[in-house]
């Protein structure tokens, strides 16, 4: 098994090589696993993905349940994993920072903060806190004893704020503040994309998760992405074919939904150690 500085080691790398990688999102122990066996480089947790699989709607899953859940992750597996920590799970700076100190006694190789409130009358912190609580984690993360890639989030796409200009203008100022990659969920546009990868000198990630849009790694790579996550859009696609068997069973009688079915061998080949 690799250590901490290891996997640390080689998904800073991963950042710096030529092209774009794809990090996919598995929210539990198995499809970890199976995520491994089919050969992808680095995994990151899904907040919404790890909700559902509890009951919970997206943002309603704390701190310590998510640290717990992002260790059987990073132990499922001997691939780094960055955890998507949603916008640190704490209300003040000195909070802020624990989370990513125990980001790090999770065995983490990075994770990320956004700067959504969660409140719907104020769903942005302002700029200059925003920046603020991403220098708390920038700081806490980088003194850690081994590389840890700090991914900071502008939301203002997801949460009904889509002006790239403030999109960028985050960015940049949380490049500042000591952020290792950039991401601004929601973009579904090649010029959105394209103007943030210029607007900074960091790597940048983009989210695939969006239905109809279909930019392949290759399209992204051109615009100088680095990195492709895919949220919880392979816990929808399982729960989306979960819930269309459900419904014909009982709606209509049948079972053809078992004709889609992954095989019990197939799955239990992806699990053997």
């Amino acid at each position: 098994m690799r250590t901490q500085s290891e996997k640390g080691a080689a998904f800073r790398a991963l950042h710096e090589r030529a092209g774009a990688f794809v990090i996919p999102n598995p929210w539990d122990v198995g499809t970890a696993k199976m995520l491994a066996v089919l050969g992808f480089e680095a995994l990151a947790t899904t907040s919404s993905g790890y909700a559902f699989s509890t009951g919970r709607k997206d943002g309603n899953v704390g701190r310590e349940k998510m640290l717990a859940h992002a260790r059987e992750i990073v132990n499922a597996t001997d691939l780094p994993v960055s955890a998507d920590f949603e916008n640190g799970y704490a209300a003040d700076l000195n909070g802020v920072a624990d989370t990513y100190r125990l980001a790090g006694e999770a065995g983490l190789a990075g994770a990320s903060i956004e700067n959504s409130t969660r409140r719907p009358d104020a769903p942005l912190f302002e700029i200059k806190q925003a920046a603020e609580r991403v220098r708390a984690a920038a700081e806490a993360a980088h003194a850690l004893p081994y590389p840890f890639t700090l991914t900071a989030r502008a939301e203002n796409f997801l949460v009904g704020k889509p002006d790239l200009k403030d999109t960028l203008k985050r960015l940049q100022a949380y490049q500042e503040a000591g952020a290792d990659v950039l991401f601004a969920p929601g973009l579904t546009k090649k010029d959105e994309i394209e103007a943030v990868v210029k607007s900074v000198d960091r790597p940048v990630n983009h989210i695939m998760f969006a239905p109809g849009v279909r930019f392949g790694i290759e399209e992204l790579a051109a615009l100088g992405v680095k990195r492709i996550s895919i949220g919880s859009s392979l816990a929808r696609a399982a729960l989306g074919a979960f819930l269309r068997g459900a419904r014909e069973i009982k709606d209509r009688g049948t079972f053809t939904y078992l004709d889609d079915a992954a095989s019990g061998k197939e799955i239990g080949a992806l699990l053997e150690p």
